[in-house]
This record gives C-alpha cells, structure tokens and sequence, in this order.
C-alpha cells in the first residue's frame, strides 16, 4: 500500500462511518445506551482518521507531487451532477465538524436533552457527509475514473 491508495481508505472510513452512525441511531432507538455510545465513539474515530487521511493525501499530492486534487472531468454531461454532490459534500463537511464536538460534548457532560436536541441536526448532516464521501470515492475512482 502507498499514500497513493489514500482515497480507497478514505472511502472505506467514510463508509464505516456510516455503518457506525446507523448502528448508534438503531442502538439509541432501542433505548440501549451502552451500544450507542460505543457506536457514535466508533464513528467519530473513524471520522477522525478519515480527516487525517483526508488531509495527508492532499498534501502530498500538492507539496510532494505538485498536482492538484483530481478534476472530474468525463463524463461531461454527468459532471454537474457530481460537482452538485461535491460542493453539497464539502459544505456540510465545513459544517458538521462543530456540530460533532458539541454533539459528543453535551453528551460527555451527561446533558442528555441538549445532547438529543442538537443531536437530531448532527446525524442526520453526518450520515450524509459519510454516504456522500462514499459516493464521491465510487463516482471519482471507480465508476468514472479520471485522468489526473
């Protein structure tokens, strides 16, 4: 494996992600607590580690490689689709991350109903980034791979 391979990690840890975060919401749902907290846990490490990834990859694509991120490009008709996707994606990413420190905050301070309120905004803005940034892997590298 190489820094290369980056993006096919970062699309595993975003799907992860999101299985983590449908299991915490099952999880809360049937009232059992434990197995929430560890879920949201789970998801907010491998978010974290996507973010890392994320970012190390970047920078060595721009700092080591002198290249750009990759451009979708082909094909043309589908390209504001995905550029749609990808300005929707990197908003909410913006987003989320305050979201998800206050969320997981309250949460640690036992504020359980200020947890729940901002909580019904968080999850549901997180499980799309995560499904979002799967979809951006798939459309990017796998269905319509580009040329850099």
């Amino acid at each position: 494996m190489t820094i290369l391979d980056l993006p096919a990690v970062n699309g595993s840890l975003n799907a992860l992600s999101a299985v983590f975060l449908t299991a915490g919401y099952v999880a809360v749902r049937r009232k059992n607590v434990p197995v929430h907290r560890a879920c949201m846990g789970a998801a907010f490490v491998t978010s974290a580690l996507f973010l890392a990834c994320y970012l190390t990859y970047h920078f060595y694509l721009a700092y080591v490689l002198h290249r750009g991120p990759t451009v979708f490009r082909d094909p043309t008709w589908f390209r504001p689709i995905y550029l749609t996707l990808l300005l929707t994606h990197t908003l909410l990413a913006i987003v989320i991350v305050p979201l998800i420190f206050m969320t997981l905050a309250r949460a640690l301070r036992g504020q359980v109903e200020r947890h729940r309120q901002i909580a019904r905004w968080t999850w549901p803005l997180w499980m799309y980034v995560s499904v979002t940034g799967v979809l951006i892997y798939f459309l990017l590298y796998q269905i319509f791979p580009q040329q850099p």
